[in-house]
């Protein structure tokens, strides 16, 4: 088990404060639940724990998953998601509720091991034209108070994961800087994770660089070496992470803070859903990456001081994500819906291989495809009804199953919707134009999956509402939250 190691550097940083602590870097995942086909948390936590994975993120703070996660010794890091902004920045007595439904409730003896609360996840993200901006710092004060009166201050630490977009984009990391709507937060911000003992978590993700930008260098976003290293004065830069990584850090270095930890809260590849997205080039860029930080290199502006932690993202596919950044969106995981590795992967955290998940109940094997004798001329609706409710994007350019016909992409849809219905047999009619099969219609990499029966708690999106509407209820009968009128 890797877990952060400090050296004999701390010592002259802590005197001079000129240097980075070098640390052991560990690997950890992103366990998001966006999924209509979940494990249950009991068989992610053994899954976690046979791959000898040490920690985990959470976008929120599901009660299954914590208490799954009870007694593990896995470190957590349980994430606010921005709807709750709002309220929490505004309302003390709101924080203090989360912080004991959502914290006190798990830690202690035998509990979870809460290491971080993350205070949103990416809200200074430009798309959000500014909307959690202002929330933020009120969040994590508020947040930050809850836990000082839990006895928890000293021991949970908070932290903003941001989007690599916070800081500008430069042809030189050197002249990194963050976006000028955002330097008097982002000063706030450091400050506040620098007096706390926080790090700097920053989300990077070099497939959406090349996925965005056709003239992108491909091999720019790996780490097996490349033709267009950027050369930055005396440093050169021979892959995207690097690049990006010290970018933030001469962002920092402008604010004052250059020896900040930083943590790596989401990086990976997508396995489908668009082109250069698969399994190949998954495990590539993911090895390369474990690699490239156990090396312990480090980048130009930190020799010898890589991150000190780094969340893979992501542990599972995620069926219902929504595809507004590309189809691949529901296509980060390392594992499949079902637990089973897609791919070779060495962590490099004691087994060489990974682990499936053991014990996954599966529905029987049957499959629900187009009927042969069925007239298809008017499927196209049946069609967008399936998909519309399950997850098709595999179907669309660049994806695993785009190649396998009219009536495959039929069968692909109907059976899609099927197993989502728990393979009810009135979800397989379709007007007549649907039936089940029992020999498996896969084709080439092309999987026509079979859904578990094991399936864990609600979407992470009805236990965010759930959540909230919880806070804003109590507060309101206990008079510390009025409505507008």
């Amino acid at each position: 088990m890797l877990e952060p190691r400090f050296s004999g550097v701390l010592f002259l940083w802590l005197l001079f404060g000129t240097l980075i602590p070098m640390v052991e870097s560990a690997i950890g995942f992103n366990w998001g639940t966006i999924s209509s086909h979940r494990l249950k948390p009991t068989t992610v936590v053994d899954l976690l724990r046979d791959n000898k994975i040490s920690k985990v993120k959470l976008f929120e703070a599901d009660s299954d998953v914590l208490r799954a996660l009870m007694g593990s010794g896995i470190q957590v890091m349980v994430g606010i998601p921005n709807e709750m902004l709002p309220l929490l920045s505004s309302s003390s007595a709101a924080a203090d509720l989360w912080v004991r439904q959502n914290v006190s409730a798990y830690v202690g003896r035998g509990g979870a091991d809460i290491r971080y609360v993350a205070v949103g996840n990416e809200p200074f993200l430009s798309g959000y034209n500014g909307q959690y901006q202002n929330l933020v710092m009120p969040a994590i004060l508020n947040i930050q108070q809850s836990l000082v009166k839990a006895n928890l201050g000293g021991y949970v630490k908070l932290v903003v994961p941001c989007n690599a977009d916070a800081y500008e984009s430069s042809s030189l990391p050197s002249q990194g800087a963050f976006r000028p709507e955002l330097t008097q937060i982002m000063t706030q911000l450091v400050q506040f994770l620098n007096s706390n003992g926080s790090p700097f978590v920053v989300n990077i993700y070099p497939f959406l660089s090349l996925y965005g930008n056709e003239d992108f260098p491909q091999e720019y976003a790996f780490f097996e070496g490349t033709t267009h290293a950027v050369q930055d004065g005396s440093n050169v830069y021979t892959n995207a992470f690097d690049g990006n990584y010290d970018t933030l850090v001469a962002a920092l270095i402008k604010l004052g803070y250059g020896q900040m930890p930083i943590v790596i809260g989401e990086i990976g590849w997508p396995s489908d859903g668009a082109i250069g997205a698969n399994t190949t080039a998954a495990k590539v860029f993911n090895q390369g990456f474990i690699n490239h930080i156990a090396s312990n290199k480090g980048t130009p502006l930190r020799p010898n001081a890589p991150p000190m932690d780094a969340y893979l993202f992501s542990l599972f596919d995620e069926g219902a994500k929504s595809t507004l950044p590309g189809n691949f969106e529901r296509h980060w995981g390392i594992f499949s819906f079902d637990g089973q590795a897609k791919y070779p992967l060495n962590l490099l955290l004691g087994n060489k291989e990974l682990k499936n998940a053991r014990n996954v109940e599966y529905l029987p094997s049957r499959w629900c495809v187009a009927n042969p004798s069925g007239d298809l001329t008017n499927v196209v609706n049946h069609m967008r009804l399936a998909c519309s409710v399950a997850d098709c994007t595999t179907l669309n350019y660049g994806g695993s199953c785009n190649e396998i016909g009219e009536k495959g992409n039929v069968s692909y849809a109907f059976n899609s919707y099927y197993q989502l219905q728990m393979q009810d047999s009135r979800s397989c009619d379709f007007d007549g134009l649907g039936i089940v099969t029992f020999l498996d219609p896969s084709i080439g990499d092309c999987r026509f999956l079979v859904g578990v029966t094991d399936k864990g708690t609600d979407s992470s999106s009805s236990q965010t509402t759930y959540q909230w509407w919880i806070l804003f209820l109590v507060l309101i009968l206990q008079g510390t939250f009025m409505l507008p009128i």
